[in-house]
């Protein structure tokens, strides 16, 4: 009996070391743990403060300029004349110039680029994949200014050769540069939702007899369809706060019109044409600038709340 207590005592004083220096290193884990939740946390609050921050400052500066413009004006009035001695303050026209540029954008960027993706995700081999995808990161890496002067100098003279009577400032051809500019994204997004549909399906597909085709539009596209979803949405909010390409091409008229074969003036186009520094702050028509991306930012907000919905409604678990 001593000597088994004797045996007990020896383990337990061998083994002290080993469990206060394993104590001590779970503790510092568990701190280093506690500093990296608190760094993550900090940044997520960080985003939170700054779009609330930017929301507010919309908010303040639009509600100066309510005081003196009726919401009603505002909201129907067809003229946008903040600058001139016959003030008008519709938002209508910029309201539409935004609309059918993005509109057009999108009728090039969601087609092609679904299709895009399930190509490279359903049909294209690995090593194609892997040399077209850096390819569409570079694209998304052009500046938009560039692709301003490319829908100005390249896509409207090409634009004007088979409708001679476009003008030289027009919504058709940004539109189209919108639709190509946000191409990498939609494509890199949905590719991403098909790639994540889990292998069982596609072979129990082909169990039944489909071809690849058909299993691509009938199992692998239904099964994406909430990450489909969630990269037109961003594909919509990304053409609609576009700025350079309608402000150099699309012209800086507001025009209150819906064919893209016009020029006209968007939003974005508008806050760039005036804040330039040129209008004392506080006047109208610095806030104005400020009312007009409360607009923006509240259509924004509606196309973001429209996917989260539809990609609740449409989410797949697996």
């Amino acid at each position: 009996m001593n000597k088994s207590l004797a045996a007990v005592r020896e383990v337990i004083r061998i083994s002290e070391p080993v469990i206060a220096e394993a104590t001590v290193r779970r503790r510092t884990q568990h701190r280093r743990e506690q500093v990296i939740e608190s760094g993550l946390f900090l940044a997520a609050m960080m985003s939170v403060a700054a779009t609330v921050a930017i929301l507010t400052v919309l908010l303040w500066e639009s509600l100066g300029f309510f005081q003196a413009v009726s919401l009603t004006d505002f909201l129907t009035d067809t003229l946008w004349t903040p600058l001139f001695d016959d003030a008008h303050y519709g938002i209508l026209p910029l309201l539409a110039g935004t609309m059918v540029t993005s509109l057009v954008g999108l009728l090039v960027a969601i087609p092609v680029g679904t299709v895009s993706a399930i190509y490279l995700s359903e049909f294209a081999s690995s090593r194609l994949r892997e040399l077209i995808k850096p390819v569409l990161e570079l694209l998304g890496a052009v500046p938009t200014v560039v692709y301003g002067y490319f829908a100005l100098l390249v896509v409207t003279p090409a634009l004007q050769k088979l409708w001679p009577d476009l003008p030289g400032f027009n919504m058709l051809g940004p539109g189209i540069v919108i639709g190509i500019m946000i191409l990498p994204l939609v494509i890199s997004l949905s590719e991403d939702a098909m790639r994540a549909v889990p292998m069982v399906l596609r072979e129990g597909s082909y169990a039944t007899g489909a071809t690849r085709l058909q299993t691509a539009w009938r199992v692998v596209v239904p099964a994406a369809t909430s990450g489909l979803v969630a990269a037109h949405v961003l594909g919509v909010s990304r053409a609609v706060g576009e700025t350079m390409v309608v402000a150099i091409a699309a012209g800086q008229n507001p025009n209150l019109t819906w064919n893209p074969m016009e020029p006209a003036a968007t939003i974005t186009a508008y806050i760039v044409q005036v804040a330039l520094g040129d209008l004392p702050h506080g006047s109208i028509g610095y806030q104005s600038i400020f009312a007009a991306g409360f607009v923006l930012a509240a259509m924004t907000f509606t196309f973001n709340m429209l996917g989260h919905v539809m990609r609740k409604r449409f989410r797949e678990v697996y």
